[in-house]
């Protein structure tokens, strides 16, 4: 363990690299299965002072910790971009998101829930917190997601051991520190570091009541199946290949941006990303031309610089799988646009991409890309759109795009994503529950919904005389 006494790692080091140099940033120490077990014995410890608090005294300390980020945002925004790559005006956005969400936490109250208050009885539903948390977090917004996972935990009473991705360790590290200073309590929050051998030492640890994770299908499924014997408590937010609908009249003007920045918002690297684009045969060239203006604008570059409007990949096998399918798209005769890179580039770029005549059969569709492309299909029917969209295993979003009315109405319906978005895509509010259906998930975050996630329920049931 480190002189931080919530920060529990050993004497292994790993590099973490700088996408856009491919040059090591620093060594960082990371974890074994011992390290793992004394951090959740550390967070058990701590349980009983911080679940002692009432809901008004740990909001206090919620705007305390807020005031810390804040204080720091900097730092921070300087951290996620020389680790994960984004734009310095999208980390300093994250930093920012990570602020608001603290603080709408700290001041969100779990209510006594009265079911009955009759002559013959009182029912109440109370919230009590659940205990140990384990928060396993992604690399594409490492401090957001983690205050996603943190602070509604802290809020509810209880104490989280985090492990952040080995590729973008350092922001969640240093808010686990800020958290650490900020309260008088000690042990509240602790960090480990590690691979798979780590994630599954922490999910399996019989003092861990819960766990939270961001991050792909796959090794959801593969935790659900790890925290089942113990009937664990479990949030799973994971993949999506959400799909956009373009109606028949939609004014191009209009949506062409908003369609772009929420396809290519964080290099496309975000799970609520639009992925997939159906419009209408009369509109296909004129949407995608705007498309493909809107690409050939951006500035791609160090997000360090100024200007840099789209950033690198974050990691070299994200990078690999992204180009993959871009390469095999338009060898099965996709129309591939995008700008020429500036070539001082050293980094893991891939300019913004539109891929014009994609089909339902190319990998580039079929499968979540999570990077900087965006595949264009081609309908004529809004049944078949439907159809093609809902036809997969994900269903964490999905949006509608044109005019209000009983299409737009009914495009809405057919959905079957955890949101569906109008005119917009990827919004996500620390009010607003979200989460997955099939595939993409299993639980909700955010508002009061996501914070009960964070509790057991206990109904107490008063005989009256």
């Amino acid at each position: 363990m480190l002189n931080d006494e919530c920060v529990f790692t050993g004497n292994q080091q790993t590099k973490v690299i700088n996408p856009a140099t491919k040059q090591a940033i620093t060594s960082v120490s990371i974890s074994d299965v011992d390290d793992v077990n004394k951090a959740v014995l550390n967070a058990q410890q701590a349980f009983s002072e911080w679940s002692n608090l009432d809901q008004a005294e740990r909001g206090k300390r919620l705007h305390k910790i807020a005031d810390a980020i804040e204080a720091a945002q900097t730092d921070l925004a300087e951290t996620i971009v020389a680790e994960q790559g984004k734009p310095m005006p999208l980390a300093m956005m994250e930093v920012g998101g990570a602020i608001g969400w603290t603080r709408y936490h700290a001041e969100l109250e779990i209510p006594v829930e009265v079911l009955e208050d009759s002559p013959q009885r009182k029912v109440e539903v109370h919230r009590k917190p659940v205990g140990v948390v384990a928060s396993i977090t992604p690399w594409n917004w490492p401090l957001m997601i983690a205050c996603w996972h943190i602070m509604p935990a802290l809020k509810a009473g209880n104490t989280v051991v985090i492990k952040p991705s080995t590729f973008t360790p350092l922001s969640t590290l240093k808010l686990v520190k800020i958290i650490n200073q900020a309260l008088p309590e000690k042990g509240v929050v602790n960090f480990v570091l590690g691979e798979k051998d780590v994630g599954e030492a922490l999910v399996q640890n019989t003092l861990v009541n819960k766990v939270v994770f961001t991050g792909s299908t796959l090794v959801g499924k593969h935790i659900a199946g790890l925290v089942s014997p113990t009937l664990k408590k479990v949030t799973l937010e994971l993949g999506g290949n959400d799909a956009g609908i373009v109606l028949k009249g939609a004014d191009i003007s209009k949506i062409a941006e908003p369609i772009f920045n929420t396809a290519f918002v964080n290099m496309g690297q975000t799970c609520a990303a639009l992925k997939r684009l159906y419009v209408h045969r009369s509109q296909y060239h004129a949407l995608s031309d705007a498309l493909v203006e809107l690409a050939m604008s951006q500035k791609v570059g160090d997000g360090m610089q100024d200007g840099v409007s789209f950033g690198p990949v974050q990691n070299a096998a994200q990078f690999n799988k992204v180009s993959e399918l871009i390469t095999e798209a338009e060898a099965a005769g996709a129309e591939v646009l995008r700008a020429d890179l500036p070539a001082d580039l050293q980094g893991y770029f891939i300019a913004p991409t539109i891929v014009k005549g994609a089909l339902t059969t190319m990998r580039v569709v079929s499968e979540e890309q999570f990077g900087p492309v965006l595949p264009i299909i081609v309908y004529d029917e809004l049944d078949d759109a439907i159809t093609q969209a809902t036809n997969t295993d994900f269903a964490l979003g999905g949006s509608v795009w044109g005019e209000t009315g009983e299409e737009m109405d009914y495009a809405v319906e057919q959905l079957d994503s955890g949101t569906v978005w109008i005119n917009n895509h990827a919004e996500v509010l620390p009010h607003v529950p979200f989460g997955g259906n099939k595939s993409s998930g299993y639980g909700v975050e955010f508002g009061l919904e996501g914070l009960l996630e964070n509790t057991v329920r206990k109904v107490v049931n008063l005989t009256k005389s």
